[in-house]
């Protein structure tokens, strides 16, 4: 895969204009998943069975805790986020692997906005990363989810059974989690916690 340096985690798609939000939900199916980076549509292979399985995994451990304090939202590998900011030079969508959004921050079911790209920074950002992406590609789309609002980003390894761990204002991962590890929600999600022995069984 071809990799540029404005979103280097994806291929950007040549040949193709500045596209809006609304023209990436058009899109056809067509066997990639695809996100918009300031008006730069950008696409990545589906994800494999074992990146599958751990987003699920944890997708599933952070619904259990979610709803049964009816804490928010979690959303998944299709759930795009209108990440674009002030200055931008379009918009910017993103769809992380796996994430959590506070109730109080979730449009109201009945509204427009709800059926659409949520425009809104998720809490947390989980990301499981594909054989073809590398460390600095994914510090990268850690960084950029954070200069968003994202408040906790979970890059998940499963080639090295490790989780990074990102917070606002981190040039770098403020930690590297084990295996013998758990994630911790934090302040993003008080009391959430999950083994990665778990994660990775």
């Amino acid at each position: 895969m071809a990799h540029d340096t404005f979103a280097p985690w994806a291929e950007v798609v040549p040949d193709v204009g500045p596209m809006t939000i609304d023209e990436l939900f058009a899109l056809p199916d067509d066997g990639w998943m695809y996100e918009l980076v300031e008006g730069r549509l950008i696409r990545m292979p589906l994800s494999g069975g074992e990146a599958s399985r751990i987003a699920v995994r944890l997708a599933t451990a952070l619904s259990m805790f979610i709803e049964t304090n009816d804490l928010g939202a979690v959303t998944g590998a299709d759930g795009e986020y209108d990440l674009t900011q002030p200055g931008d030079a379009g918009e910017t969508a993103l769809a992380p692997d796996v994430a959590f959004v506070r109730a109080d921050r979730i449009p109201a079911r009945d509204s427009v906005e709800y059926k659409r790209a949520w425009r809104l920074a998720p809490d947390i950002a989980a990301e499981v990363v594909s054989p073809n992406q590398y460390r600095p590609e994914m510090a990268a789309k850690a960084q950029r989810y954070l200069a968003t609002g994202v408040r906790l980003v979970w890059i998940i390894w499963p080639r090295y059974q490790q989780v990074d761990v990102w917070r606002p204002g981190s040039s770098q991962p403020v930690a590297t989690l084990e295996k013998t590890d758990a994630l911790d929600g934090l302040d993003a999600l008080p009391g959430f916690t999950y083994p990665l022995a778990k994660l990775f069984a």
